[in-house]
């Protein structure tokens, strides 16, 4: 009879984990503030709560340029190059094998996490020249303020990378629940602890000889 065991590997650096934290609680809190919003039609609450959502943008922004310079000068797991795998992504697209299981971020998944990356460059850089647009907030306000015809140009796309990444984060979460409750590996608590599980597939037997 066969039981399985896991290995332990250190995989996740502090400064990646904080990171992805401190952008996933800006995200959410933005989202949040995005929902308090259509509470209220008019008044200071609407207005101080698109204030605070700004103040959260910039939160997103300064977390972001941390992540893409992590991701040029960091550890071997935080680069980039961890979530390149195009010849996985061909052999996925013209159903060949999957990919081993590999210590770092999935080679399949990795796809997402760059279009992840694409929306939220998109969604902070239409949100600051909005910020400006319709609050006189931010560094482009001197030269953007007064140019109200822009909101139709670029509140498209904002809200096309803010509902988009509403549903990576459902499919996201959902995903990394069923993995769990399919393979039984813990997956989710690696960017707590840093450490990625892997099985080990063992014989009772010989545990107990």
């Amino acid at each position: 009879m066969s039981a399985v065991s896991y290995s332990r590997h250190k995989t996740y650096d502090p400064l990646l984990r904080l990171v992805h934290a401190w952008n996933a609680g800006a995200i959410l809190m933005l989202a949040a503030t995005v929902w308090l919003s259509g509470l209220f039609e008019f008044g200071s609450a609407r207005k101080s709560l698109w204030q605070f959502h700004i103040y959260l943008g910039y939160a997103l922004i300064v977390g972001l340029a941390a992540r893409l310079a992590w991701g040029m000068v960091g550890p071997t797991h935080a680069r980039f190059s961890d979530l390149w795998h195009p010849t996985a992504w061909g052999n996925a697209l013209l159903r060949r094998a999957r990919p081993a299981h590999r210590l770092g971020h999935d080679a399949l998944a990795s796809a997402a996490y760059l279009v992840v990356y694409v929306l939220l460059l998109l969604m902070t850089g239409t949100g600051l020249a909005l910020a400006s647009i319709e609050h006189g907030m931010g560094p482009f306000a001197p030269w953007l303020t007064d140019m109200s015809w822009l909101k139709g140009t670029l509140k498209p796309p904002h809200k096309f990378a803010y509902d988009a990444l509403m549903a990576f984060a459902v499919v996201h979460v959902g995903a990394l629940v069923w993995h769990e409750s399919r393979h039984q590996t813990p997956i989710a608590q690696s960017m707590v602890s840093g450490f990625q599980y892997r099985a080990i597939e063992e014989n009772e037997d010989q545990q107990h000889a």
